[in-house]
């Protein structure tokens, strides 16, 4: 069964680090927090657009929700918890920073069915924490990890690529501490330089460079393989698209592409189909693709099958249900 949430943003709310990277209320394009009587309006608008059976989460993004205080808090979750007790929603999901997770934050949240938390890890070395004025080091981390399993909570990671004073190697091993730490789910958000951070001001003066597009693409499918091969929920490849980045209002530079997960998937794809067409001479090949990875497997833009079309090779793509994932036929013509 399908699974969606419904986000409810929170820019900025009760964060005392402004993260050099940060500017929630442009990234989300929310210009104004949502009021906790404002809850039921946007559950209910969100429900009445869903057509089919799904498994549905309201969850709290954005800030850091269990920096909030605590009165505030109870009053959001009183009212999402509605939607649970008559059985509209599954649960509730939050997240927060390292640094505010408590026994008592968590006890309040489990009060009102909050299922999972994720983390704004972001980075698992210290330099790059840091550099990007994160506020905490790794030790909070898995501080705040083994806190939230330990007292029955889904744990989320979620980490970013191309901070300051990153490297491939430094975001690999975030990939693997992840792993290590026992996430149930991650998202992978490349860094990009939005209006009114301090990262721009690091940029003008020279002191930053973000990743090109393509060196993003590249780092992020690394690390697909490796949540992938440790069954680990990846909820989100690239920055939510909102209104503020796709029309370039906020965005100064970095690697943002609304199709940015598809770009990534379909260099995985092209990875796969190279291989076996390794050291095989052929003109023309079918292949059989998982009906939900044929987009991939032909590529963003065509770009796979116009690569086979440049290496003297025609291809036709056939999606077939009955293929597993990354499983695929080809019939040598």
């Amino acid at each position: 069964m399908k699974h969606s949430n419904i986000p409810i943003f929170l820019p900025e709310l009760a964060c005392p680090h402004q993260c050099v990277f940060c500017n929630q209320v442009k990234i989300s394009g929310t210009l104004s927090v949502p009021k906790p009587k404002d809850v039921h309006a946007i559950v209910e608008t969100h429900l009445s657009s869903m057509k089919e059976k799904r498994i549905v989460d309201i969850a709290f993004f954005g800030g850091s929700f269990t920096g909030i205080n605590s009165d505030l808090q109870e009053q959001y979750l009183k009212e999402a918890f509605k939607f649970i007790q008559n059985g509209l929603v599954s649960g509730i999901r939050v997240s927060t920073r390292p640094d505010y997770i408590t026994p008592e934050k968590l006890d309040l949240l489990k009060k009102y069915g909050v299922t999972t938390i994720e983390l704004g890890a972001q980075s698992t070395n210290n330099e790059v924490l840091n550099k990007s004025g994160r506020g905490h080091n790794f030790e909070a981390i898995k501080s705040a990890s083994a806190l939230i399993q330990e007292n029955g909570f889904l744990l989320g990671l979620q980490m970013m690529i191309g901070l300051p004073q990153d490297t491939f190697e430094r975001t690999l091993q975030t990939a693997n501490d992840i792993v290590a730490l026992g996430a149930d789910c991650t998202r992978i958000y490349p860094t990009v330089i939005i209006k009114e951070t301090a990262l721009e001001q690091l940029y003008m003066k020279g002191n930053y460079k973000p990743l090109s597009l393509e060196e993003a693409v590249l780092w992020t499918k690394e690390l697909v393989k490796v949540f992938e091969k440790n069954n680990i929920g990846i909820l989100r490849i690239g920055l939510h698209p909102s209104e503020e980045l796709v029309d370039g209002k906020s965005l100064i530079a970095g690697p943002f592409h609304p199709s940015f997960r598809e770009m990534v998937m379909s260099k995985i794809w092209n990875e796969l189909i190279l291989k076996e067409l390794e050291n095989k001479v052929t003109e023309k090949i079918t292949l059989r693709i998982n009906d939900k990875q044929l987009n991939f497997a032909v590529g963003f833009n065509g770009i796979n099958k116009q690569e086979l079309q440049k290496r003297g090779i025609s291809t036709k793509f056939i999606a077939d249900s009955s293929l597993s994932k990354y499983q695929f036929d080809v019939s040598y013509n």
